[in-house]
């Protein structure tokens, strides 16, 4: 298995957003207020297909929730997953991302674990790592999404 990469440039960064179509989100509050709601939201917004992630079950921005990441149905087609968990839990987290393979997971800000990001890019994960995805597809992606 190949090396994962650390994706940091503006091109990649760009690449990334204008290739992906569904955002598994890792923690998606129910909660307006919260971050990963208003981010995914957003992101909804601009066009992607947003799989909630989180163990209460139900329905997240109309979306049907998935307790767990081994409940999401056709996996292969997750483009990107966006995480929005303590970094406590990433080890874990890891662990379970590995047999599903998804081209790119996205750490939102504040979400940094070496050990785990290590272990990501060992099992041949891409990563980006402490950014927030609604921040930079507004920053990247501004002549494609006027919204």
């Amino acid at each position: 298995m190949l090396q994962g990469q650390r994706l940091t440039s503006d091109s990649a960064l760009r690449e990334i957003l204008a290739r992906t179509r569904r955002i598994a989100v890792i923690g998606l509050s129910p909660r307006s207020h919260r971050d990963s709601h208003r981010v995914s939201r957003y992101m909804q917004s601009a066009g992607y297909r947003i799989v909630p992630v989180h163990p209460e079950g139900g329905t997240i921005l109309g979306e049907p929730v998935c307790a767990s990441l081994a409940e999401i149905a056709d996996p292969d087609t997750i483009d990107l997953v966006n995480v929005f968990r303590r970094p406590d839990a990433l080890p874990g987290l890891v662990k379970e991302l590995a047999p599903l393979h998804p081209p790119v997971v996205w750490l939102q800000l504040g979400v940094v674990h070496a050990e785990a990001e290590e272990r990501a890019l060992e099992l041949g994960m891409n990563l980006v790592v402490d950014r927030c995805l609604l921040v930079e597809h507004r920053r990247l992606m501004e002549e494609e999404y006027d919204g």
